[in-house]
């Protein structure tokens, strides 16, 4: 990773969510894979699409655009908490947020009956801000390769509750 990576401002990726939403999953910033490719869990080694697709019954969509089709076929919304940052690489632990997700335009526009948070940073975040919110939410384990600790069946779960 050279310097520049380093010091630049980050901005991370729009929404993704329709008037069909049921469930909002956020993580916490696009990692250093997913902005190369400008979309989320770019990472062909995070657990997320083959997990969430895996639930579903489907192969991984190739494409953004077919992600995209996926999560509004599936009625999932999918965002990150942080929208803008510094961050060195893609570590959590290395992020200075400089800017929160505005939920209220995703809530506003669909009816989201569950909020699933990919990782203890959104997790964290959420909370400080949303903590009140009259919808379910839960601490989901980190689809990361780097969470020695991830357990599919408990994404299954959440996902079955929605």
């Amino acid at each position: 990773m050279d310097k520049k990576e380093k010091k630049e401002q980050k901005t991370g990726f729009p929404p993704v969510f329709d008037e069909n939403s049921k469930v909002l999953i956020l993580g916490s910033f696009p990692s250093v894979k997913s902005r190369e490719i400008s979309f989320y869990y770019g990472n062909k080694q995070n657990r997320f699409w083959k997990m969430l697709c895996g639930y579903f019954g489907q192969d991984v969509p190739q494409s953004n655009e077919e992600k995209i089709r996926f999560l509004q076929d599936k009625g999932v919304a999918l965002w990150d908490m942080v929208t803008v940052c510094y961050i060195d690489g893609s570590a959590d632990a290395s992020l200075r947020c400089l800017g929160t997700a505005n939920l209220e335009e995703v809530f506003a526009k669909c009816k989201i009956k569950k909020v699933l948070l990919n990782g203890s940073l959104a997790y964290q975040l959420f909370t400080e801000k949303y903590a009140n919110i009259n919808i379910p939410y839960e601490k989901m384990p980190s689809t990361s390769p780097a969470n020695p600790r991830y357990d599919e069946e408990v994404w299954r779960r959440a996902l079955n509750d929605v």
